[in-house]
């Protein structure tokens, strides 16, 4: 039914979507900072490298475009090195290779994907208010 304020509409499809890419980046981000400090298994391997969220624009049902977390590529820059000989992830050098996590730059990603959830949530519940507001008045 196209006037049943209880079925989701274009608008709240679309948001329904960003919604669901958000809490992807959540996870994304929630994995590049659980490993933010991890190193090597092995000496002179290489750590947990960042990860960052690739989104797509996707048609929707009904018209409009929505959006979808479609993979998670390695971020390219370069790990740091420290000097620590007596870790069991050193190099022959003496060399720790540390992930290419920055915990300021993860957070402040968190804090932007929890705004946009955030608002997207205010879309849907905007959009059902309204659909609501509609039927009332056509009962009138």
């Amino acid at each position: 039914m196209a006037n049943d304020p209880t079925m989701p509409n274009v608008t709240q499809s679309i948001a329904v979507s960003a919604l669901r890419a958000q809490q992807a980046r959540m996870r994304i981000i929630a994995e590049n900072l659980a490993n933010a400090t991890s190193t090597s298994k092995t000496p002179g391997g290489d750590p947990y490298q960042r990860q960052a969220p690739v989104f797509q624009a996707t048609p929707m049902a009904g018209g409009g475009m929505g959006v979808k977390m479609t993979r998670a590529v390695p971020d390219k820059k370069p790990f740091e090195s420290t000097y620590d000989p007596g870790n069991p992830s050193a190099d022959a050098k003496g060399y720790v290779k540390s992930p290419n996590v920055d915990p300021l730059i993860e957070a402040m990603d968190m804090r932007d994907a929890q705004r946009a959830y955030e608002a997207n949530l205010n879309v849907i519940e905007t959009s059902r208010s309204m659909n609501q507001r509609t039927l009332d008045l056509l009962k009138q």
